[in-house]
């Protein structure tokens, strides 16, 4: 026997990245099977302010088929290998989060253990020699390699990505509807959205609706009042200014965030210019010296008006309630430390996509998903309290207060297993891998008192072979590399940054 299902109406609120991300997939999954609407408003701007990303973001393209130097040409793109972390520790010190592996890992344990044995026996070469996407960050160099052997991810203009997204959008046959939402509806039985009314008077009814208003979360808050869990005691910051600047040199495969005394500025370069931030707790600076701060610092000719922020870290309590699924800030806000606002915005989207209901939502269904959005963001969450709270900084208040904070649990255990034996445990299918991990709390200043034993086991040539033949193989690849630059310019056809 066929079942036949009624095509199950998809309104989107909201454009911008996450709406138009989620209209892209949507069509490109679904196409005739849904019927799709997305309802913004030109005059509503959107953040905007995310312009790094991190590798998960090379395989969502890749699953709706967009071509990558399409895109890097769209959007203006440059790679990205990592981040590099100024003053984090200490003023005056840098470490860098790459995005690959470093060494290679036995079953048993992971290459820092080896790495520490190493030390005991004399070698003194740097963790960071042992990391392709690492040495390649800081020499300016960028290729793809054979087995997808450099793992990497974009800096790009987050405007141009959704204005990319919503052609592909609208040829796979969403209907993009102008207007500002005046009310949201709910039916007066189930307490379900039922219908999206416009200023104009057009309502637009659906069976289910995502919400990709931002902070104002107009559906899930403003109409459903799920409610919202603050974790500024964690992540104090609360404020932040945007500003492009025109490019002065060429784009480096990376992003740079920059400690000062009450916060972090990024750095993020682009084909066509730089964009620029400040991220600062507004106890201990305020509005008009941390916008003097950020324009006596950046680089280059200032290209647009200031652009602030205020907001609150954390999430909602419900990602799904009822026939509404938050997409993107209107399901709660990740500071852009580690660039995981469009990768939470990505994971929601993939999870509704397979849990689209065909007839009845599923209650199993929302718990589920629930559970899952909760769990990625409690796990980002901890990782971006780590850069916060491991810190030998006590120059100021802000710092102060940061390294003598509680911090969950979770955390807690993460680190101090890690202090104690050297290991490090994925949970989850977790964003952030084994190596991340390491690369940050030894770049804080947490270092193992202990390793593996199973490092032990080589004699002391086959350690010195193991360790010279890693570094080897890394300093050969990076040197085979291109200039990063040249090849954007090859690849997609980069524009010529200005000279300095």
């Amino acid at each position: 026997m066929t079942e036949t299902h009624a095509k199950r109406r998809i309104v989107i609120a909201g454009g911008g990245t996450a709406g138009w991300m989620a209209a892209a997939a949507l069509a490109r999954t679904m196409g005739d099977a849904i019927e799709l609407t997305l309802v913004e408003s030109e005059a509503i701007g959107t953040i905007g302010v995310g312009e790094s990303t991190i590798p998960p973001l090379v395989a969502y393209n890749r699953l709706l088929g967009i071509g990558e130097a399409d895109f890097m040409r769209a959007t203006q793109a440059t790679f990205k290998l990592g981040i590099n972390f100024e003053n984090w520790r200490v003023q005056g010190e840098n470490y860098f989060h790459s995005f690959g592996t470093t060494g290679r890992d036995h079953w048993s344990a992971g290459f820092q253990h080896f790495w520490m044995h190493g030390l005991t026996k004399g070698h003194e070469a740097s963790y960071d020699d042992y990391c392709i996407e690492l040495q390649a960050a800081m020499k300016s160099r960028f290729a793809h390699l054979p087995d997808n052997r450099i793992n990497y991810a974009y800096q790009l203009d987050s405007g141009l990505y959704a204005v990319f997204l919503r052609k592909l959008a609208e040829a796979d046959g969403c209907r993009r509807v102008e207007g500002k939402i005046a009310e949201v509806q709910l039916h007066p039985e189930t307490g379900d959205i039922a219908a999206l009314l416009l200023e104009s008077g057009q309502r637009v009814e659906g069976d289910l609706f995502l919400d990709c208003t931002g902070f104002r979360a107009l559906l899930m808050e403003g109409a459903l009042h799920v409610g919202y869990d603050d974790w500024t005691h964690w992540l104090p910051c609360d404020s932040a200014i945007a500003v492009q600047t025109a490019s002065v040199r060429p784009p480096v495969p990376y992003t740079r965030a920059i400690a000062h005394d009450a916060g972090w500025q990024w750095r993020i370069p682009l084909q066509h210019r730089q964009g620029n931030g400040i991220v600062y707790c507004s106890r201990y600076l305020d509005k008009d010296a941390a916008l003097d701060r950020l324009l006596t610092t950046v680089e280059g000719e200032v290209l647009t008006k200031p652009n602030v922020i205020r907001f609150t870290t954390g999430a909602r309590r419900k990602q799904w309630h009822r026939n509404c699924v938050a997409i993107g800030l209107s399901g709660g806000f990740m500071e852009p430390l580690e660039s995981t606002s469009i990768h939470l915005i990505q994971r929601a989207i993939l999870r509704v996509v397979r849990m689209l209901p065909a007839g009845e939502i599923s209650p199993r269904d929302v718990a589920e998903f629930n559970d899952q959005q909760h769990t990625d963001m409690e796990q980002i969450r901890d990782f971006l309290i780590l850069h916060y709270k491991a810190t030998d900084r006590r120059d100021s208040p802000f710092w102060r207060q940061c390294a003598g904070m509680d911090i969950p649990e979770s955390l807690t255990h993460k680190i101090e297993l890690f202090r104690e034996t050297g290991r490090v445990f994925r949970k989850n299918e977790e964003l952030f891998v084994e190596n991340s991990w390491v690369q940050v709390m030894m770049g804080q200043g947490i270092m193992p008192r202990s390793y593996h034993p199973v490092a032990t086991k080589l004699s002391d040539a086959e350690l010195a072979h193991l360790l010279s033949g890693l570094r080897e193989s890394v300093a050969k690849t990076v040197a085979g590399l291109p200039d990063h630059h040249a090849y954007v310019a090859q690849y997609c056809g980069a524009q010529e940054a200005r000279a300095a």
